[in-house]
């Protein structure tokens, strides 16, 4: 799960829609971890860089890693990449794993459709591609039509796709193309009926927002600039020279700012974020009929405000005096705050998310991480509630104000992900596209269990395994964690899991403070100086794991990503004897330094600011690069990053390598798999995945003792 920009708006409407289990012993090998005696990483070079911050004196002997282009940093990359492939390439079993792997991604994918004027946009990635194409449906029962075909734009099919927009007509698109997995993107309109590009595109770059007039006169869009957001509007046909700049100027770098035109085409939203965890939002609106000044609809209330325009009024999911959020209803021809009312009010379970649908307000609740939905009329009054069949995760339910049909997808840890079309006036749903995965789940079983943390918080952790298994503290069990920027994880379908538990494991996901679970209360308890929150969280779910027989440290492993690499690095350097094996991927670990790079100040919202004296402190107490301690017995590590990844910048994950191969005392090997073309947004195709997933999960395996034959 790679995030860090918490919950960001970014793209508009449009873009945010957008096997057996029988385990038969022999088929698992469970022995002591491979004999294979290793060889020593390649040397590398230490630099003494001094900094002193605040009167603490701060040495980084792997500065120079930090210059990705360089020469020696280039030779460097390619001597880690020898060495693990030297490591992994000669453990057993795998052509076995890759080719069980491959069955579970080598699978039909769509996704979800956005309707206008009867026709259906959507991705599709068939079994045998590596990218997703652009579909069209004529009508709900018609024949899929190819619009935008990744494939032939590079060799390699590192060139990815994405659906921006669609035009209220149905006859012109707007759509993204990504290299690799950077955040930046070329955007592109296209002519539906023509099938072919119009002239009118943007150069590669970081959008925030995008966002088409319903008569496809012009777009708007939001460049991220080194000096902050700025919001553009571009006539079709025009000069791009000549876009006028018509909000922004008075923001820097650590804000975001998205941009969005009203189903009815009337209203122009201008969303501003303080970064990717603010706790302030201020949204402007414009009258595009009237042409009338960009005005405040709020900006001076220190709250988060999502909005969902329904005609001439908009909802606002907002956690203003609601921690687990309320929703308000504001007529846009009379929006003086003395005229808000509230529709839906608080309540113990989170209002995750919301859509304005069919006249109708569809609200997903989270309550102790379970997913409902349920049905209200404009007025807050009750209609009904969707029923599902198990613990899961409700996603979606996107549509429009003026028709009754809506989209959502469900899933859970044994039940692939499923799209339905909804009907809200006949409460009825059919199945829009569901993933045919090669596994029986029956044999799964998944429960809720609750530890207690260091402070005596009650945390949630969700285990999966298969049924009758034995507490006698042999289980490999990976846990899975993240645990920051309001993000929820809740029951979904991984292949991992299939993987993992397939192998005789136990699969686990962790619901630590910082993420979203409990509402804005259970992020704030772990922002800033109580960051350590996060971490003490997930060693009290290890602990337990312990404790309750369901595992052993040598036959625990961990796994993060993003802010979850953070959290994995925290824990390998302050509790190095709990785990065996550690998978670190896309990962903050340089704290100090972290808000110097790429997309750093956005998260400075989340977790503070080293050039502040007070957040520098707590932040060198826990930072990952600053406390690995030379001769500590650290556990198994694969630090996972690329040079693509311009949301965290690789450095992290290549200065960490340098630093614990250098300082671990144990015999257990310290890897870097880096990706000289993938990155943090995706994009990475299938075959390569395949990859990429068989040696960081062959890497776990060997470590916790579960070899495929």
């Amino acid at each position: 799960m790679h995030r860090l920009l918490g919950d960001f708006p970014h793209l508009g409407r449009t873009a945010r829609q957008g096997l057996s289990l029988v385990l038969v012993a022999a088929m698992v090998v469970s022995f002591p971890v491979w004999a294979t005696a290793l060889s020593a990483p390649p040397a590398t070079r230490t630099d003494n860089v001094v900094d002193t911050l605040h009167g603490v004196e701060i040495v980084d002997h792997y500065r120079w890693l930090e210059e990705q282009k360089s020469p020696e940093t280039r030779e460097w990359i390619a001597a880690q990449d020898s060495y693990m492939r030297s490591i992994l390439d000669s453990l057993p079993g795998r052509e076995k794993l890759a080719q069980r792997i491959a069955q579970l991604y080598k699978i039909d994918r769509v996704g979800m459709p956005t309707e206008c004027s009867g026709r259906y946009f959507f991705s599709k990635r068939l079994a045998d591609q590596d990218q997703f194409v652009i579909y069209m449906r004529e009508g709900i029962t018609g024949t899929d039509e190819v619009l935008i075909d990744p494939h032939p734009m590079s060799p390699d099919h590192s060139v990815s796709v994405g659906l921006w927009g669609v035009s209220d007509d149905g006859k012109t698109i707007a759509y993204a193309v990504r290299q690799g997995g950077e955040d930046e993107e070329v955007v592109r309109l296209f002519d539906v009926e023509k099938r072919q590009d119009l002239p009118d595109s943007l150069p590669r770059a970081v959008y925030l927002g995008f966002s088409l007039m319903k008569d496809v006169s012009g777009f708007y869009y939001t460049l991220r600039t080194v000096d902050g957001p700025r919001v553009y509007y571009h006539a079709l046909g025009s000069n791009l020279a000549d876009d006028k700049l018509i909000f922004g100027e008075e923001y820097g770098p650590e804000m975001i700012v998205s941009c969005d035109v009203s189903d009815n085409g009337r209203w122009l939203w201008l969303y501003v974020f303080y970064g990717s965890s603010g706790k302030k939002t201020e949204i402007y609106i414009q009258d595009l009929m009237k042409k009338g000044p960009i005005v405040p609809l709020v900006n001076d209330i220190d709250a988060r405000f999502y909005g969902a325009d329904a005609g001439d009024r908009v909802y606002l999911r907002t956690d203003w005096d609601a921690p687990n959020y309320r929703i308000l209803v504001a007529d846009l021809q009379n929006p003086a705050r003395e005229n808000w009312q509230e529709v839906i009010p608080t309540s113990e379970a989170v209002i995750r998310g919301f859509s304005a649908v069919g006249g109708k307000l569809c609200v997903n609740y989270l309550h102790n991480v379970q997913s409902s939905v349920k049905i209200y009329e404009p007025d807050g009054k009750f209609i009904r509630e969707i029923s599902f069949p198990s613990i899961g995760t409700v996603s979606g339910l996107y549509g429009r104000w003026e028709r009754d049909e809506a989209f959502f997808a469900y899933s859970s840890f044994h039940i692939p992900s499923t799209i339905f079309r909804y009907d809200l006036t006949r409460d009825t749903r059919e199945i829009w596209a569901r993933l045919d995965v090669p596994v029986d789940t029956d044999n799964f079983e998944v429960k809720q269990v609750w530890c207690t943390s260091q402070d005596s918080t009650r945390v949630p952790m969700f285990i999966v395994h298969t049924k009758g298994i034995k507490l006698d503290g042999s289980n490999p069990t990976l846990i899975y964690g993240y645990g920051g920027f309001n993000a929820s994880l809740t029951p979904y379908f991984s292949s991992w899991a299939v993987i993992w538990i397939e192998h005789g494991g136990v699969y686990v996901s962790a619901n630590l403070r910082g993420g979203g679970e409990f509402g804005q209360e259970w992020h704030h308890a772990a922002m800033f100086e109580k960051k350590q929150n996060t971490f003490d969280d997930f060693y009290a779910v290890a602990e337990y794991l312990i404790n309750q027989a369901y595992t052993a440290p040598e036959k625990l492993a961990i796994s993060g990503g993003s802010n979850g690499g953070l959290l994995v690095g925290a824990a390998l350097t302050q509790r190095p004897e709990l785990f065996c094996a550690v998978r670190c991927g896309y990962p903050l670990l340089d704290m100090v330094r972290f808000h110097k790079f790429h997309m750093g100040p956005y998260w400075i919202s989340e977790y503070g600011s080293a050039d502040d004296p007070e957040q520098f402190e707590y932040l060198y107490e826990y930072s990952p690069y600053h406390n690995v301690k030379p001769g500590t017995k650290y556990p198994a590590v694969m630090f996972v990053s690329g040079d693509s990844d311009t949301r965290v910048d690789p450095l992290h994950a290549r200065k960490m390598a340098a630093l614990l191969q250098a300082a671990t005392g144990s015999d257990k090997p310290v890897l870097l798999h880096y990706d000289t073309k993938a990155g943090h947004s995706g994009g990475t195709p299938v075959s390569k995945q395949i990859e990429d997933a068989t040696d960081q999960l062959h890497f776990l395996l060997w470590q916790v003792g579960a070899m495929p034959r």
